[in-house]
Order: C-alpha cells, then sequence, then structure tokens
C-alpha cells in the first residue's frame, strides 16, 4: 500500500498514540509496507515511535528494524530490554539481517540477546557470521538457502526442497552439494520439473557455477553479481564447502552505500553520517576538508601577494583569475570523476598506467585548443591587448592539459597504493590547481608583460 506521509497524517497518528488507541494504530500499520512505517517513525518522538513499534507483529516488526536508519535504530534498541529484542525481532530475521543488526549492538548487550534466542541454531549461525570482516561476502551473507546432495534422485531433492524451504523467503538457485558439502553446482527449478522422479540429481545440474569466498571483498561480490546478471551467488570457505548466500538486495544496499560516501567525500565531507545525526557529528565529517580549503586559500593568497607588484601594473590580469582557477578545478574533477567511476564500477585495467594517461592528454590538448582559441578571439576582440591575450590563452591552454592529467593520475596513484580514489575528487583536486593554475597564469603572464 502507497501512502502519503503528510502532516495531517502524522498529527493524527500523535493524537492515537496520545489517546494509547492501540487497536486503530495496528489497523493504521497493518497494511503498510515496512519501509513506509519507518519513514512515519522517523517523524514521531523517540517515545513514540518505541510505542508505536511495539505494537506491531513479530515479523513486520523485524522489516521495520531493517529499514530504520543504523544511527535511530541503535539509539532505539538501547532502549529495549534484551529479552524483547531477542524474541520480537532477531528471532524473526534472516541469519545475515540479524548479523548486522546484532553487529551494532554495544558487546554486553550482543551477549545478552544471544542468551535469550530460544532458537540455539540460529543464534549459532549469527554467531559465525559475526567473525567475518564486516565488509566481506562472509559478512552480508545468510546462510538460509536450498541445498540438495549430488547423490539423491529428484523425488528425494523435492521433499527436501519443501522442507528447506520454510526457512528460505526466496527461492533464486537450488545448489548442488557433494557428501562433504562442498559445492558442485546450480539445479535449476525447469529441470527438476521436467526430469522422472527418479532421476539422479548429478545427472541434470549444471556445473558451472559462479560462486565467491567467504573472504571476497563486498567490492567483488558487486562486480561478479553486476556482470553475470546474478539475483543471488553462493559463499564457499577456502575448501569449497557452501557456507551461503548473497541475495541482490544485499549488494543493493551496498552499493547505495558506497555511492552516498562517495558523493559525500566528492562534496567534502569524510565519514558515514545521516541528517539526523548530531552537531558534533556533521561538524566532525566536514571540517578536515574545510580546513584543506582553508589551507589552499590561504596558499593561493600568497601566490597573489607574491605577483602584488605585477597585477599593480597590469590590471587586467587581475581580472582572468577567476576564469583560470574555475576551468583548473572544473577540468580536474571532471577528469578524477571519470577516473574513480571507472574504478568504482569494476572496469578492469586492460590498458597499462601510460596508455591511460596517454589517452588523457590526447583528450585534453583538444579541449584546451578550442577554449585557448575561443578565449584568444574573444580577447582580441574585446581588449586589444596581445600581451593579455596571448597570456590569457597560452595560460589557459597549459592549465586545462596540466588539470586534466593531474586530476587523471592522481585517482589512479591512489587505487594503486590501496587508498579510496574518492579522496581525489571534490576540494582536493580543486584546490590544488586552482594554486597550481595560479602560479602558471601570472607566471606566463609576468613573461609576456616583462614585469620586474
Amino acid at each position: 500500500m502507497d501512502v502519503e506521509i503528510t502532516r495531517e497524517y502524522i498529527d493524527k497518528l500523535k493524537e492515537l498514540i496520545e489517546a494509547e488507541s492501540n487497536s486503530e494504530i495496528k489497523a493504521w500499520m497493518e497494511p503498510l509496507h515496512p519501509a513506509d512505517i519507518a519513514e512515519i517513525m522517523d517523524e514521531l518522538t523517540m517515545e513514540e515511535a518505541r510505542y508505536v513499534y511495539l505494537l506491531l507483529g513479530g515479523e513486520k516488526a523485524s522489516d521495520v528494524l531493517i529499514e530504520i536508519p543504523e544511527q535511530d535504530r541503535k539509539r532505539f534498541l538501547k532502549e529495549l530490554p534484551p529479552e524483547l529484542i531477542a524474541s520480537k525481532f532477531i528471532e524473526y530475521m534472516d541469519s545475515d539481517d540479524a548479523a548486522d543488526i546484532m553487529a551494532d549492538l554495544d558487546e554486553d548487550l550482543k551477549k545478552e540477546v544471544l542468551m535469550e534466542m530460544e532458537d540455539t541454531e540460529q543464534a549459532g549461525d549469527i554467531v559465525d557470521l559475526l567473525e567475518y570482516e564486516e565488509d566481506s561476502a562472509g559478512g552480508i551473507m545468510a546462510v538460509e538457502l536450498v541445498s540438495v546432495n549430488e547423490n539423491w534422485t529428484v523425488a528425494t531433492c523435492l521433499k527436501e526442497i519443501s522442507r528447506q524451504a520454510e526457512e528460505v523467503d526466496e527461492i533464486y538457485y537450488i545448489y548442488v552439494t557433494d557428501n562433504n558439502d562442498k559445492l558442485k553446482g546450480v539445479l535449476s527449478l525447469k529441470k527438476l520439473i521436467l526430469n522422472s522422479t527418479g532421476t539422479q540429481i548429478s545427472n541434470i545440474y549444471n556445473p558451472d557455477v559462479i560462486s565467491v569466498s567467504t573472504g571476497a571483498r563486498q567490492e567483488e561480490v558487486a562486480e561478479l553479481m553486476d556482470k553475470y546478471d546474478l539475483v543471488a551467488i553462493p559463499v564457499v570457505d577456502d575448501i569449497g564447502r557452501l557456507k551461503g548466500r548473497i541475495t541482490f538486495d544485499d549488494v543493493i544496499d551496498f552499493v547505495r552505500e558506497e555511492a552516498e560516501r562517495d558523493y559525500q567525500m566528492v562534496s567534502g565531507i569524510t565519514g558515514d553520517v545521516e541528517p539526523g545525526d548530531k552537531v558534533w557529528q556533521l561538524l566532525r565529517a566536514r571540517f578536515p576538508w574545510l580546513l584543506i580549503g582553508l589551507l589552499g586559500g590561504i596558499m593561493g593568497a600568497l601566490v597573489l601577494g607574491s605577483h602584488e607588484s605585477e597585477l599593480a601594473q597590469v590590471t587586467e590580469l587581475a581580472f582572468f583569475i577567476p576564469l583560470i582557477a574555475a576551468m583548473a578545478g572544473n577540468v580536474g574533477v571532471q577528469s578524477s570523476s571519470i577516473v574513480v567511476q571507472s574504478i568504482a564500477s569494476g572496469v578492469k585495467e586492460i590498458e597499462s598506467t601510460w596508455k591511460r594517461l596517454l589517452k588523457e592528454v590526447l583528450v585534453a590538448l583538444a579541449t584546451a585548443t578550442i577554449f585557448a582559441i575561443l578565449i584568444f578571439v574573444y580577447n582580441y576582440i574585446s581588449q586589444g591587448n596581445m600581451n593579455l591575450t596571448f597570456s590569457v590563452s597560452i595560460s589557459l591552454f597549459i592549465v586545462i592539459i596540466f588539470a586534466s592529467v593531474f586530476g587523471t593520475f592522481i585517482p589512479m596513484l591512489l587505487h594503486r597504493l590501496k587508498i579510496d580514489p574518492a579522496l581525489a575528487t571534490g576540494p582536493f583536486i580543486t584546490t590544488m590547481n586552482d594554486i597550481i593554475g595560479l602560479f602558471i597564469y601570472l607566471g606566463i603572464g609576468k613573461m609576456f608583460f616583462e614585469l620586474i
């Protein structure tokens, strides 16, 4: 059910909460999607949200909890007793979602919740998943899946699938294993249905299965699923035993988080922050890049100060400082963004570093030539000062080439050094190119006007 979250809607819900109209609140919440309920709770106070949340059924409550932003979820769970967290939420979740929730809890609360769980098998699965690194395939996989033995017949397989399917929300693939639980292949439902009940699974499964190890990075998982159009991918340990599966929704969450983080970094915000975070958290995320911008501004001022006498004698040079700085920053950000995008999308490095740099130089040469000619024509017509015309045109030509190469090389270098290349975009590239662009422009201007 699609619901429009209006101010009137929230006010009416607040009235129902104040009146403790539990049955009416339940009726309001029942047809709503968990994501809509999470959005509604974000508009309520912590006490109001807690009141509504405790009225939800176990399965819907667990689904809503997953949709709540991480910071709000942490604060919310701190106010609930461990036995309630275990019985009302965790036991209704898939193992991967439960492990994600548990990872956010304090160690003491985590242990208490695990002790309160009645399903010891699920508790054991969660403990095992928590042993993996958070950003690894093991850390995002779910242990719930459907697997069959290669020695079974179709009849046995169908019975086992019916039993296992109770624990799995969606069946995308049926995985085939041997007697040692090693992954052998994948079985399609179509082949299972079309073959007779006495057919052995080893004769009909597909041995060409793509899998990832538990230690694989999330980026690698996302790249494989995107490349081969997979809706789920099996996860195996170091000796090939089937340990779990990762579904496309887990990868989408990761891709969205990475995109948000990179966007924040490009905008000059470090760390993972949300709009609802405290003031000091937002300030801490923004401060490093703002400090870099301040230092860059001071360095730019020093460059201008060192050429104060020249600018005083030829004031026309100052008119084009914003143009040079803007073009240097924009070209640098464009070049770095293209490289970062190719790295993030998993484009393989078929070309060598030097070939990629050469290609960027050729693009920069064409771009620099076009814009240098345009600004030359403009200055020739409007200024009538050939020294100024040549100074601006040649400076712009050199600055564009430098900014483009610099914007290409830095993210590639950071990637080679295993540092997030997104650091090279945004304020960093802009600030550096502004400073160096000013050096180039004022140096060439001094040469043409033969200033002392």
